[in-house]
């Protein structure tokens, strides 16, 4: 019997292959990078590059769900524009019936729900992405999750999810909580900083093709802008360059 032709169906050894099978579809997508700071949260992405006659404006791969969560993703376009539809209605319908703002959890639950239910009912495939949402909460919390094709959600304080997604997940872990004392110290774009360190381990062509937007509390969204990626690039690759001459120094001297 072949295991992997339905959904609903374990393998005798207890896999779910169409689901593991998802989940290589995200390793398969463009890299997302997300960072929790102490006063903003930031997603970072690499995107494809448009075609000449292609409007670079409808290639999005970082959405607002709600005035103050937004969602990155890696994996299939086409399956991360249902999940938003659906996030942003909840969001709606939420403020409707409770009269107030939800969580970046409730959310991110909520997300990690309806792909769980796709890998549970027969006639249906599940959703080939995984997802980063950030956001603060009403009182001024700043929140990372992220959700994949099993349907768990689990918070973060740093996270890449896509292709290479091991190798700068390593680089996070390496680096974060340096940056967080940068940030303590008074440094606000440390976060910023850190999620385009993170994504130049893996892009090969440089600010081009990467996209950061930040959110701090109580304000919206924003992307920064192409000229400041670019020179905070510039700043990285100094920097890397730096660090290289002393270290040859230190083995001349030796």
């Amino acid at each position: 019997m072949s295991y992997d032709r339905a959904i609903t169906v374990f393998s005798p050894d207890g896999h779910l292959f169409q689901v593991e099978y998802a989940m290589e579809a995200v390793k398969n997508g463009t890299t997302a990078v997300g960072v929790k700071g102490k006063k903003m949260v930031v997603l970072g992405v690499e995107k494809k590059s448009a075609a000449k006659l292609q409007d670079p404006r409808t290639v999005r791969k970082i959405m607002k769900l709600d005035a103050h969560i937004s969602l990155a993703f890696a994996g299939l376009v086409a399956d991360a524009r249902v999940l938003v539809n659906k996030a942003r209605l909840e969001c709606q319908s939420y403020r409707l019936t409770m009269e107030d703002s939800p969580t970046v959890e409730y959310i991110s639950r909520y997300i990690a729900r309806i792909q769980q239910r796709y890998t549970q009912r027969g006639g249906r495939r599940p959703f080939g992405i995984s997802n980063l949402i950030a956001g603060f909460d009403a009182d001024g919390t700043p929140n990372l999750w992220q959700t994949d094709p099993t349907g768990s959600h689990t918070s973060w304080k740093a996270l890449a999810i896509g292709r290479n997604a091991k190798s700068v997940r390593e680089f996070l872990e390496e680096n974060y909580e340096e940056t967080m004392s940068s940030e303590e110290k008074g440094q606000d774009d440390a976060a910023i900083k850190l999620a385009v360190k993170a994504l130049l381990e893996v892009v090969e062509s440089g600010s081009k093709n990467i996209e950061i937007s930040y959110m701090k509390a109580g304000e919206p969204m924003k992307t920064l802008p192409k000229d400041q990626v670019e020179e905070l690039c510039k700043v990285i690759e100094a920097e890397k360059e730096a660090e290289k001459s002393k270290k040859k120094s230190k083995k001349s001297k030796k």
